[in-house]
């Protein structure tokens, strides 16, 4: 600490970096609802666009996203779902998810925003990697030709982990 008898030295900020442009996103798509689906896919077509590379690695229920039998019957989840705006009783009523379904399949339509399986088709021809979990493919007993032509391989979390280096990596 300077006292009153010494001056005060001040050294002069380091010239600031430019930001860097991120050059890789890796998204681990963990959930296989039509809510949770969506995000995983537009990020990664963000990236695309953007010249990103991009990474997808759908693991446990986000398996579902890149089943051909499931691909395009994802629902949106009605029960303990705060953001439904209804009480957990009543969105368990039958019917109720296929309404909440069929209407943000409606309004996503208005927005002309692709279909599941259209989007998966983008992110292919745009060059996104996309791999279906082992673990998750052996505990569901799913082979590699349930999955969307789409997916490259069937790999393992580590594998996915070495295909992601120096990337950022997200959890959906």
């Amino acid at each position: 600490m300077a006292t009153a008898t010494e001056p005060v030295t001040t050294t002069a900020p380091a010239a600031t970096e430019e930001p860097k442009t991120m050059e890789h996103i890796s998204i681990i798509c963990s959930k296989g609802t039509l809510d949770m689906a969506y995000p995983g896919l537009i990020l990664a077509n963000a990236a695309r666009m953007s010249g990103i590379e991009a990474t997808l690695f759908f693991t446990f229920w986000g398996l579902d996203i890149v089943t051909k039998k499931t691909a395009e019957k994802l629902h949106v989840s009605t029960v303990g779902n705060p953001s439904m705006g209804m009480p957990t009783m009543l969105g368990g009523l039958p019917g109720m998810e296929a309404f909440a379904s069929t209407m943000m399949k409606k309004e996503m339509e208005k927005l002309d925003i692709p279909s599941v399986s259209e989007m998966l088709e983008i992110l292919g021809d745009s060059g996104a990697h996309m791999y279906g979990c082992q673990m998750a493919m052996d505990m569901f007993k799913r082979k590699k030709e349930d999955l969307v032509p789409q997916v490259e391989d069937v790999i393992s979390a580590m594998d996915f982990f070495d295909k992601s280096a120096g990337a950022q990596v997200l959890f959906i």
